[in-house]
């Protein structure tokens, strides 16, 4: 699905390359970026490489977010198993010299409508985004996502328990719905 805005052209999703490091730790090194995200920032070329090959590529459906084929961050989807695989998480960032610029919301949307038919089975993603999290709530409900309620004390990160809300995008939902 080609991106509607001709600023948001270049952004394309593929698999994880070992060569994607020195772009990797240029975003997941900064703190301003992996502050929401589960694992911690990266601090040398080593590390990245490291994640790239170990977390990213063995990965179910973990894609790098790319401009013009330079990673710039990374969208992922993880399905439940068994009588829950119906439903996925989704989780994304994106480098903050490129925040703003609608590129997160053009590769989740790339990657909604690749998901659903990577998976067959699954009906519903869901995307957890801790309450002050605002950038990422738009980027969500931008792409359609609907926000189905508030979670409190609900997700451990960084040696907290926080609040989160809860958005969800069903098979039959339309992307893009509020733009």
């Amino acid at each position: 699905m080609e991106s509607s805005s001709s600023s948001t052209s270049g952004i394309s999703l593929r698999p994880f390359k070992a060569s994607d490091a020195d772009d990797f730790l240029s975003w997941a090194g900064d703190d301003k970026v992996t502050r929401y995200l589960r694992w911690n920032t990266i601090t040398s070329r080593e590390e990245a490489l490291a994640h790239i090959q170990q977390v990213a590529i063995p990965h179910p459906w973990r894609r790098s977010i790319c401009l013009r084929d330079r990673s710039i961050g990374y969208v992922s989807v993880r399905p439940e198993a068994g009588d829950d695989r119906h439903r996925a998480h989704i989780g994304y960032a994106v480098g903050s010299e490129h925040w703003g610029r609608g590129f997160a919301t053009a590769a989740l949307e790339k990657a909604v409508a690749c998901v659903f038919e990577s998976f067959p089975f699954l009906v519903r993603l869901e995307a957890l985004v801790e309450e002050e999290n605002l950038g990422s709530r738009k980027v969500l409900e931008k792409v359609g996502f609907v926000r189905e309620g508030f979670l409190r004390k609900y997700g451990f990160n960084k040696g907290e328990i926080r609040d989160m809300f809860m958005y969800r995008f069903l098979r039959n939902d339309q992307i893009g719905t509020k733009k």
